[in-house]
């Protein structure tokens, strides 16, 4: 993976990189759970279940490739398809996750494409103009989000994860530079 310089955009190939770097902390905690735990239900009502939370996160990336397949005519992340099956087994969601990585990976070959984000507001239709990096950008951070949410709800029954997941790399970029520039206390040292 490439550094940029300071204040440069990230390259695309950064992009790829953090959002394979989330969906496989994503499949690590798949691989810790019972499709019972995936499908436990949390909050009011029992709306919320970590299977939901991933299932969501999927139809954003299919979203996201449906659009590019059409030609990168239009992205539209509120019609995607909700594949109910994703929230209830673990080991289909963590398939599709594999696919979505390898996706990702096709991405560096693309040329430079311009998108439209097809985004509805009540009565209106808006056409933004986007591009693969701005998506990739949306898509770590709105990943990441979701991320924080599971980490929540599994730390709410007992399932371990890493400090950094559903932290997102700006974070771990800060923590990083905080670190590299603290000071070694005697104790500590």
């Amino acid at each position: 993976m490439t550094t940029p310089l300071p204040g440069s955009p990230p390259s695309l190939e950064g992009l790829i990189e953090e959002n394979r770097l989330a969906i496989a902390q994503l499949r690590g905690l798949l691989d810790k759970l019972t499709p019972v735990i995936y499908r436990q239900p949390f909050g009011a009502g029992g709306r919320h279940s970590l299977g939901k939370h991933v299932r969501h996160i999927i139809d954003h990336y299919s979203a996201l490739f449906g659009g590019l397949e059409g030609g990168g005519e239009s992205i539209d992340y509120e019609h995607r398809r909700r594949d109910e099956t994703l929230e209830a087994w673990p080991h289909r969601a963590a398939e599709r996750l594999v696919s979505i990585e390898t996706s990702l990976l096709a991405l560096a070959d693309q040329p430079p494409t311009r998108l439209t984000l097809d985004y509805p507001l009540d009565e209106e239709r808006l056409l933004l103009g986007s591009s693969i990096e701005r998506e990739l950008a949306f898509l770590t951070s709105h990943t990441i989000h979701h991320m924080a949410i599971l980490g929540l709800l599994a730390e709410q029954i007992g399932v371990p994860l890493p400090e950094s997941f559903g932290v997102h790399p700006s974070t771990l970029r800060h923590w990083r530079r905080e670190a590299m520039l603290s000071p070694v206390t005697e104790e500590e040292a």
